[in-house]
């Protein structure tokens, strides 16, 4: 028969002290260790890591829906499960724990081994390639962080705006462009919806002129309309990010593109409920003629694993995604998870530690 249980960590980030990270001073990952009574020593691993105010699952009620859930499976007394009952077993509005109990499924399945899916990269013989993120800070920091990053060997960067006053980003976006033009390095921009639909249009004119890949989420979520204008006319490839957020409607989902045909959605298994819910996105998109790339949620090495090994189940041969955040904690889960110049690189040699 199979067995849940669950054990929780805090994970601590290694953001330097001078930096302003709010809530983001600590990020708490639920596990769920999936095994059965015929080989009771081969732990299938998941990981549920809401973050506040993004995640649908992230509240004061998070902890009592995973232990119902370890009481749930138990008491089913199943023999086994399959990703399609995952949804039904988790119950609606728990993205986050539907991802975590479908990955521990799937590695139950494969043994244990935090190999999910039988893909080149899984089996270490292809590399993801990723952006390098540059968090949001005061101008010296995230100058900083740039320098890293093009020091590391990154071809494409992804910076996070809107904290700062608009000119000093516009002019740390021209001191990067000083350096690296764009056959060098690819920028993408994520404003996390901090424009107002007023100002967007010419903002985004303004960004436009840097050679700027995409912008993630201009307008903040919920102002379909306003969207759907502003992707008529923008100069500026947009992505929906957190629009897709809270939408688990194969309906709803393809009622929300057609109306406002976004260039590029970025997927977070996390947030969007787990690896079949993120297939049928990239479905939907690929039927439309969108783009796509998924990233990770700010997971420990867990969830990145997770997350990057379903990425591989698709051809992303030049296209970054967002797999970058393996080495935010300096208290992380051991993993076989390397990033350099600009990739990511599993090795299944390696060895994970298992977290209690």
């Amino acid at each position: 028969m199979l067995h849940l249980r669950f054990s929780r960590r805090p994970l601590r980030f290694n953001f330097p002290a001078r930096t302003s990270r709010g809530a983001l001073a600590e990020h708490v990952a639920w596990y769920l260790h999936l095994t059965h009574s015929d080989h009771p020593t081969i732990v299938g691993l998941g990981e549920a890591a809401p973050l506040a105010g993004l995640s649908p699952d992230y509240g004061p009620g998070f902890a009592g829906a995973v232990a119902v859930l370890c009481e749930r499976l138990n008491a089913n007394r199943l023999d086994s499960l399959v990703l399609a009952e995952v949804p039904a077993l988790v119950g609606p509005g728990w993205p986050a724990l539907t991802f975590a109990l479908e990955t521990a499924v799937l590695d139950l399945a494969t043994g244990g081994r935090r190999q999910l899916y039988a893909n080149a990269f899984s089996q270490g013989r292809a590399v993801l390639p990723i952006n390098g993120l540059v968090w949001m800070g005061d101008a010296d920091f995230m100058r900083e962080q740039i320098q890293q990053k093009l020091a590391a060997g990154f071809s494409c960067l992804k910076l996070k705006i809107g904290s700062l006053d608009f000119a000093t980003e516009l002019a740390i976006l021209a001191e990067i462009r000083a350096v690296a033009g764009p056959e060098r390095l690819t920028l993408r921009v994520d404003a996390n919806g901090a424009f107002a639909p007023a100002d967007a249009p010419r903002k985004l004119a303004q960004l436009a002129e840097f050679g700027i890949h995409s912008i993630e989420q201009p307008l903040a979520a919920g102002q379909t309309a306003a969207f759907a204008a502003l992707c008529r006319t923008t100069p500026l490839p947009i992505a929906l990010d957190e629009e897709l957020i809270g939408v688990p409607d194969p309906t709803c989902q393809a009622a929300l593109l057609d109306e406002i045909r976004p260039a590029y959605i970025v997927l977070k298994p996390t947030l969007l409920g787990g690896h079949a819910a993120t297939r049928r996105w990239i479905a939907l998109a690929e039927a439309r003629g969108m783009g796509w790339w998924l990233t990770s949620a700010l997971e420990s090495n867990v969830g990145l694993n997770a997350v990057a090994q379903l990425t591989a189940e698709y051809d992303v041969r030049g296209f970054p995604q967002g797999l970058g955040t393996g080495q935010l904690y300096h208290n992380n889960v051991e993993a076989p998870l390397h990033v350099g110049d600009g990739v990511l690189r599993y090795d299944p040699a390696g060895s994970w530690g298992l977290p209690e």
